[in-house]
């Protein structure tokens, strides 16, 4: 009886090894391969069509909104926990509900794209868990825009370090706005900018260090034409932007600008490692054309986003013009 009841205790704790915490997907990668546990209460939820490769996909199903909302999970989103090492990996998550990666000591590089691509334009939440270092390095030459790349608002969290490497163009990069939060976040090398962010790029606390980018450590862009300026709590804004209220900023070895922001730069708090003397802001300030002039001009807005067929006569118009938009005025 006492034989049979160890053995019964054995086989369960065999099983509960192998159980996640609802809401959360796990995935550890071992060299060419993956394992990918979902939790039973959001498995109709998550599609894998990578199979067992350590190449992962994965498809938060767009129908998905949210499940067993909790205190610490207030919204009820999936939580996906990537953990283990691979020389030839990936994590691709597409969706259509904000959604939580938690790195708990990860090492992936992927020589042909990303290491981490977020096709999800939401709020994507990245969380180094306690103590952890988590390594993300990309491969060169590849079509995307960086070794950390995500469509939506990105916000950095969490006491571990975070290592990027981006081989082909910024390390980090975010369609949307980032915010960073305790997390040691170190860039070790860019072709482009250490950090590319649209929207506004916001520093509350933590250690952010960015060495050997070819460009701008960090730029800030635009999303769409107009800015909106700073907005209460950044709700819905698009200012291009750079703040920092605190934590330690080290910007070292770069080719650009220290900071380069569509908007403004503003310190209320922290300390900056770096020339404040080496940045650049307002980078779509207004500069002047000529009335009739459209050389290199591919589109010309007003200020309400509304296209124009030819220049005016006079006024400020939003000019596109080698791939970058810019204000200026007509004389």
């Amino acid at each position: 009886m006492n034989r049979l009841s160890l053995t019964i205790a054995a086989l369960l704790g065999c099983l509960s090894s192998f159980a996640v915490d609802a809401n959360t997907v796990e995935i550890v990668y071992n060299g060419s391969t993956a394992s990918i546990t979902i939790a039973d209460n959001i498995s109709s939820y998550v599609s894998v069509t990578s199979g067992t490769s350590s190449h992962v996909t994965l498809i938060q199903d767009a129908a998905f909104a949210g499940i067993n909302p909790t205190v610490d999970n207030e919204d009820g989103e999936i939580i996906y926990v990537l953990s283990g090492n691979s020389t030839d990996g990936s994590f691709l998550m597409e969706g259509a509900f904000k959604a939580t990666v938690e790195l708990n000591g990860l090492t992936l590089t992927n020589p042909a794209g990303p290491a981490i691509a977020v096709m999800n334009g939401k709020r994507i939440e990245v969380s180094a868990k306690k103590a952890t270092v988590n390594t993300l390095t990309d491969g060169a030459n590849a079509d995307y825009n960086g070794c950390f790349h995500c469509k939506g608002h990105t916000k950095f969290k969490g006491k571990g370090t975070l290592n990027i490497v981006g081989n082909s163009k910024h390390a980090v990069y975010s369609k949307e706005y980032i915010e960073v939060k305790n997390l040691t976040l170190n860039v070790t090398g860019a072709v482009k900018d250490g950090i590319h962010c649209k929207e506004y790029f916001l520093m509350e606390s933590g250690n952010v260090s960015i060495s050997g980018a070819q460009d701008d450590g960090i730029q800030v862009e635009l999303d769409g034409l107009a800015s909106t300026g700073e907005t209460i709590g950044h709700e819905d804004e698009d200012s291009g932007n750079f703040y920092m209220a605190a934590g330690t900023l080290t910007i070292s070895n770069y080719q650009g600008k220290a900071i380069k922001a569509a908007g403004t730069i503003s310190y209320s708090g922290g300390t900056q490692n770096f020339d404040k003397t080496d940045t650049e802001e307002n980078a779509t300030a207004i500069a002047t054309i000529k009335n009739g002039s459209r050389e290199g001009v591919t589109e010309i807005f007003d200020l309400s986003g509304r296209r124009l067929s030819s220049t005016p006569k006079h006024g400020i118009v939003i000019v596109k013009k080698d791939g970058k938009t810019t204000r200026q005025v007509v004389k």
